[in-house]
């Protein structure tokens, strides 16, 4: 399955932003999907992830209560609402797909897309 994320951008601390990654190629509700995030100097780190059928959600810690992970099947997209933003969501976003249940690391995860620059101004 191929991935493209797009929806990044600059906005200010408490701000909102909504990130998506549209999927081609094969069945898209055939694939749970990740989020994950990269700041400079920084190992890639795990957001949030929703199982294939979008009844299961997981999250990091850090984005609990702020960020939530949906998806729509029949559109082939995977959205990421971003609130309450703060400096250390600044990172580049990519989004990732496996063929089996939600998963938190990122070598679980076999298709990529490219990252999508989020930052957040204080």
């Amino acid at each position: 399955v191929q991935l493209q994320a797009f929806g990044g951008g600059l906005v200010q601390a408490g701000g909102s932003l909504r990130l998506s990654c549209a999927a081609s190629g094969r069945t898209f509700s055939n694939y749970a999907v990740g989020w994950f995030r990269q700041a400079p100097g920084k190992e890639r780190e795990f957001v949030a992830a929703i199982s294939r059928s979008g009844g299961s959600t997981v999250y990091a810690d850090s984005v609990k209560g702020r960020f939530t992970i949906s998806r729509e099947n029949t559109e082939n997209t995977v959205n990421l609402q971003m609130n309450s933003l703060k400096p250390e969501d600044t990172a580049v976003y990519y989004c990732a797909a496996r063929a089996f249940n939600v998963a938190t690391l990122a070598t679980q995860y076999d298709s990529w897309g490219r990252g999508t620059q989020v930052t957040v101004s204080s």
